[in-house]
């Protein structure tokens, strides 16, 4: 708490510097749209200097450029596709998310939205993130169109109310009369290099995770679950069924408005459940989680619950770090102890839940898909699918799976640092992905206008798909925003 004293003080120190400085220097800030652009000549000298010292080598920059630019731009419209997709289909991930699909990324966003698997995003993280971002995304745009002979009229800042932006201006008209190829060049220089500075900050955070870091516990975010065929469920919360379905299920929990009224869990870390009855066997599931999958349309006779397992049984939360007097650092740990047990085994197992320490004991089960084994109960979901979850995956290969982690030395300092290098790699990988978005008011927008052009050898023709294509993207922001609202109100 104290950090976000410091961080907002920097936040009004940092806003009155800026007030002061636009109003002596208003004479050179000219209003152009919605915007309010301060130029200057500041970095114009060493643009010059390396677009005309490093030709070659900004040549295969420029080539490998706008190879990334076309492969950004499709990942980003199939990006778009998938998000539709959930927003309107999986309204429980929406819900879980939170954050409206169209919400400019500004400080205490997190915080704001009560998002816990994001870390904080500090007014401090925000504008050293923005100086990072703008400069290296503009020296890009600047040193390839010098490269090109465009030359490059000014520099400066652009102003949307508390929004920064930076900007290189070349001249439109040289620019206009280039290869189509060379002024694609400039257009995805700046994208290219978010995207290499968001390899080289992924690639720090990995060194400077492995350097600060070590293996503290494991993690588990459910318990041991099973699947039930719905035909073979004899009683829910107490009431006996006959002949079940789906259908019949729904009407039973709805007539005799049976709730979570079981209460599971020891030393008071209670979870509410309702009791379930199959073949003779016990599960426990939410009436929420039930209705849910018996309605949902992907389900047949199937529905997942959890067996009367210990984990369970006890409400055991929080991460795993000791079982009797020996410490678990990662899930190996884990597994090397429980074959030191069977089945029917008593042990004590002790959990960190944020700041607590809770203490539980347990007996051992039996796995029933391996006799002898013994089991306590829990259970990894990886929630993070499809192409951007194996992404985000790759990214933390420093990291064990089901694995927590706590800082070696000096916490407050470690974590800090982390998270400012963990929001200047996904910032700068997003707005790489961002940036090729083929809608007017991005780079890619005009790259894609000057391939169809190039493809079609007619402007007009080309002006018309880019103007379709704009229109037809911002529909989808539209759907996206409907769903979000839907499933959120």
């Amino acid at each position: 708490m104290a950090f976000y004293v410091y961080d907002i003080s920097f936040l009004i120190i940092f806003c009155l510097a800026v007030g002061i400085f636009l109003y002596k220097k208003r004479a050179n800030l000219k209003r152009e749209g919605i915007m309010y652009l301060y130029r200057t000549q500041v970095g114009i000298k060493l643009i010059n200097y390396v677009g005309n010292k490093y030709k070659k080598t900004i040549s295969v920059f420029s080539f490998l450029a706008v190879i990334s630019g076309y492969l950004l731009m499709l990942s980003m419209i199939y990006f778009l596709g998938d998000l539709i997709y959930i927003y309107v289909f999986k309204p429980e991930i929406v819900q879980a998310i939170k954050i409206p699909p169209i919400m400019p990324l500004v400080p205490y966003l997190p915080e704001a939205f009560k998002i816990s698997f994001l870390p904080p995003f500090y007014f401090t993280y925000w504008i050293i993130a923005i100086a990072v971002i703008a400069v290296f995304h503009e020296f890009a745009h600047g040193i390839v169109a010098k490269r090109y002979d465009i030359k490059v009229k000014t520099t400066g800042f652009g102003f949307l109310g508390p929004f920064l932006a930076a900007f290189v201006e070349p001249d439109e008209e040289e620019m206009k009369k280039k290869p189509k190829y060379q002024q694609i060049a400039v257009l995805s220089a700046g994208t290219f290099t978010n995207l290499i500075l968001a390899g080289i900050f992924f690639l720090i955070l990995g060194l400077f995770f492995i350097a600060v870091y070590a293996p503290s516990g494991v993690i588990f975010n459910t318990y041991t679950p099973a699947v039930v065929n719905i035909s073979s469920i004899g009683i829910v919360g107490g009431i006996s069924i006959s002949n079940p379905t789906q259908s019949s299920i729904i009407d039973l929990i709805n007539k005799n408005q049976i709730s979570n009224d079981l209460i599971l869990g020891t030393n008071g870390n209670s979870i509410n459940m309702t009791k379930i009855i199959s073949g003779n066997k016990t599960y426990f599931s939410t009436i929420d989680d039930l209705k849910t999958q018996i309605d949902s349309k992907e389900v047949s006779d199937l529905v997942v619950l959890y067996p009367d397992f210990p984990a369970i049984e006890a409400g055991l939360r929080g991460v795993i770090i000791g079982i009797n007097d020996e410490k678990i650092r990662d899930y190996g740990d884990l597994i090397e102890i429980i074959k030191k047990y069977k089945p029917g085994d008593k042990i004590k197992i002790t959990t960190k839940d944020k700041e607590d320490i809770l203490e539980y004991n347990i007996t051992l089960a039996e796995d029933p898909a391996q006799k002898g084994r013994p089991i306590i109960g829990i259970g990894f979901v990886n929630a993070r699918q499809g192409f951007f979850g194996k992404i985000f995956d790759f990214l933390n290969f420093f990291k064990k799976p089901q694995t927590d982690y706590e800082p070696k030395f000096n916490a407050e300092i470690i974590i800090f640092l982390y998270n400012l290098i963990w929001w200047l790699a996904l910032i700068n990988f997003s707005v790489a992905l961002m940036n090729m978005l083929p809608v007017a008011i991005f780079d890619g927008g005009r790259m894609f206008m000057l391939t169809i052009w190039k493809i079609s050898k007619s402007e007009k023709f080309a002006q018309v798909v880019f103007k379709v294509i704009t229109y037809a993207i911002l529909g989808c922001l539209l759907v996206l925003m409907w769903a979000w609202f839907k499933a959120m109100f």
